[in-house]
């Protein structure tokens, strides 16, 4: 009997491995929500069809590498057929490490391609000191990527936005564009000839950094612009992670309200005909309720309650 006890002290995992096994169990939770939230937004709205072509548009960031990370688990699953590309431009940054990412992705085997163009240059030159570069250099990149697109036969672009990103781009039209607008998860490109799809549209950034650290993917700095300091959307993301730290759910809720719009009770005419509206007679859900407080409760948001008033 005493044999047995001593065996069962002996066969008990140490604290090193438990901590261990502990973070295999959190890092295997994680793959499976990554994987599931990514399978959502490409079901919910019709992302990747059979056939498709995909672009998958690599900058060296955290996000990029996950979202390409992601799609290869998607791909090896899906119940259909589709081809992943993956495309860098290398703008030809002083100090970029341009062996990185083709290394990275040959040891991958995945197809891709590097198109080398001196975009830096451009933007220093056309941008003074000081001013944000963000707006030209994304012109510039678009319309590099739309020619690379077509020049390898692909019919989608798959860019690395996440849900955090959604929301700044959001908070940003909203206080300086004066518009409500987001960055949608699919949407024909400029040129009417591709389609532009956001396959991390779910994903908290949170958890992608957290996916970038256990894959120790080999991380590429921005330093044409992330370097700089004091844009508007480094401000409002700084926002957003306050709110989140102070009323944790928010962000949650300003994600929903994303996918949960009421265009009766806005103010723009062209989506709500205000102008020949009438009386019914008929009792409304949809109708004055604004001085009616509400509690309600969000699956999606277990333990968190949502007021309305």
């Amino acid at each position: 009997m005493n044999a047995h006890i001593d065996n069962l002290w002996l066969e008990a995992p140490t604290p090193d491995a438990a901590k261990v096994a502990k973070v295999e169990r959190e890092t295997h939770k994680l793959e499976k929500r990554l994987c599931r939230q990514v399978g959502q937004a490409i079901s919910d709205f019709n992302l990747i069809e059979a056939g498709d072509r995909v672009m998958v548009c690599m900058s060296g960031g955290k996000d990029s590498y996950g979202m390409l990370d992601i799609l290869m688990k998607m791909q090896a699953r899906a119940p259909v057929d589709f081809t992943l590309v993956a495309v860098n431009l290398d703008q030809k940054q002083p100090g970029f490490p341009a062996e990185v990412l083709p290394n990275y992705l040959k040891n991958l085997g995945i197809e891709f391609h590097i198109e080398t163009q001196d975009t830096y240059s451009i933007v220093k030159d056309k941008i003074p000191e000081g001013k944000t570069m963000c707006s030209l250099c994304s012109r510039l990149r678009r319309g590099i990527l739309y020619r690379v697109a077509r020049e390898l036969g692909c019919n989608k672009l798959a860019l690395g936005h996440h849900r955090d990103d959604m929301l700044q781009t959001f908070f940003l039209n909203m206080f300086f564009g004066g518009k409500l607008k987001g960055m949608p998860p699919k949407l024909v490109s400029d040129n009417g000839e591709f389609m532009v799809i956001r396959p991390l549209a779910y994903v908290a950034e949170t958890d992608l950094a957290r996916w970038a650290a256990h894959r120790q993917f080999p991380i590429i700095p921005c330093t044409l612009c992330g370097s700089q300091d004091n844009l508007q959307r480094q401000v409002v993301g700084e926002m957003l992670r306050e709110w989140q730290k102070k009323h944790p759910g928010r962000i949650e809720n300003m994600f929903a309200a994303l996918q949960n719009v009421v265009p009766s009770h806005l103010m723009d005419a062209r989506l709500h005909d205000f102008r020949h509206l009438q009386t019914t007679g008929v009792a409304s859900d949809d109708g004055d309720k604004a001085f009616d407080e509400e509690t309600y409760s969000d699956s999606r948001l277990p333990g968190v309650q949502v007021i309305s008033v």
